[in-house]
């Protein structure tokens, strides 16, 4: 770029009371290090800005970076006494209208029947529509039960082998290791009371009945629920639901029904193996800590637990299986075209779908108090 052409500024040597400015101001030429710091140190010794002269009228071409500058310098007002040419006044009037930029003051809202009206209404709202889903569910299985030829079988083999087989591993991991924590601290207090052949009856009891299906229902809210609120939100974002009803594929039938079909088959399976994979961590605690066999174990443990708890622990499986995924597709049909509310969904669905299987272990708890004993 000829010299002429960089952008300059001088004061004026006599009275100081003109500042001037020429060349090209524009991004192109303000990149340089040394131009731009130039200009900003004289801009920075010019004292009591607004009551000079300032003559930018010798400026060939002006951006919104050159004016950005001389905006700044001005503490973002207009000086009184400013020379500039017309093509260049376009970039100062919107930089004087834009003003300060200014956050709204966040004022906590009051507590007004307004807002507990609000909140009625969104619990409503989520309940008939939860409801609504479960009618829609009983339709869809009773057609699938008539016709079972032209059901949905790919779909719930798809959902078996993801929700079910993909999460062997990390229940197995879990539950291990929850049996082992709770195997050895039980062991340490049994000990100390000479009550060593109580801990297959502790472990068996809790791991059977309680720890083994909220266990793999947690697991599986917090792995395979999200996963099917997330499928259900990009295929609203991506407008493949709409594009399923224009083809009269209904959601229930090919979406839903599947995943609760799936989930109410695996769950109990994956309640099984997670007692299971408790009960080896038991052992091996109960092995180190206090020198119990495997077989010992594993032969007190059905005299320790009534088979009714087995049954009772398969009931929550089926149960809290249908559960997750009636509330991971309700949150997930509820999301809105938009990557924030996907975010929302996901987060919901799977704090909503544990809450509820906790609810629902605390119903079963009060149902069957006195069985299983």
């Amino acid at each position: 770029m000829p010299r002429n052409e960089l952008p300059s500024i001088t004061i004026d040597q006599q009275d100081h009371a003109t500042v001037s400015a020429t060349g090209i101001w524009q991004v192109q030429a303000l990149a340089r290090p040394q131009v731009i710091s130039g200009i900003n140190a004289v801009l920075q010794a010019v004292p009591d800005k607004h009551a000079l002269q300032w003559d930018l009228s010798g400026i060939a071409t002006l951006d919104h970076f050159g004016a950005q500058l001389f905006w700044n310098a001005w503490g973002k007002k207009r000086p009184p006494r400013l020379a500039l040419a017309d093509a260049h006044e376009e970039f100062f009037n919107r930089l004087e209208q834009a003003g300060p930029i200014a956050l709204p003051d966040q004022q906590p809202q009051p507590f007004s029947i307004a807002s507990l009206r609000t909140v009625y209404d969104n619990v409503v709202d989520h309940f008939s529509g939860f409801i609504g889903l479960i009618g829609q569910l009983v339709l869809d299985i009773a057609r699938f039960i008539a016709l079972p030829q032209r059901g949905p079988w790919k779909e719930i083999s798809s959902n078996v082998f993801h929700i079910g087989y993909q999460a062997l591993g990390i229940t197995a991991l879990v539950g291990f290791l929850i049996g082992i924590v709770l195997s050895y601290l039980s062991a340490q207090q049994l000990h100390s009371f000479g009550g060593d052949v109580y801990l297959v009856n502790i472990l068996g009891m809790a791991i059977v009945r309680e720890l083994g299906p909220m266990l793999a229902a947690i697991l599986v809210a917090g792995r395979s629920g999200s996963s099917i609120t997330a499928q259900l939100g990009v295929m609203r974002v991506t407008e493949e639901l709409d594009a399923m009803l224009v083809m009269g594929l209904p959601h229930g039938f090919r979406l839903i029904m599947p995943k609760v079909l799936a989930l109410a088959l695996v769950m109990p399976l994956l309640v099984v193996w997670t007692d299971a994979m408790a009960l080896v961590g038991g052992m091996v605690a109960a092995k180190l800590e206090l020198g119990m066999s495997p077989s010992y174990f594993i032969r007190e443990l059905p005299d320790a637990v009534p088979i009714a708890n087995y049954w009772i622990g398969l009931g929550k499986g089926v149960v809290f299986g249908s559960l997750i995924a009636l509330v991971a597709s309700h949150f997930g049909l509820r999301i809105q075209p938009n990557t924030e509310s996907l975010g929302q969904g996901v987060t919901t669905s799977v704090v909503t779908a544990i809450t509820v299987v906790i609810l629902a272990d605390a119903v079963f708890a009060i149902v069957f108090s006195g069985v299983g004993f």
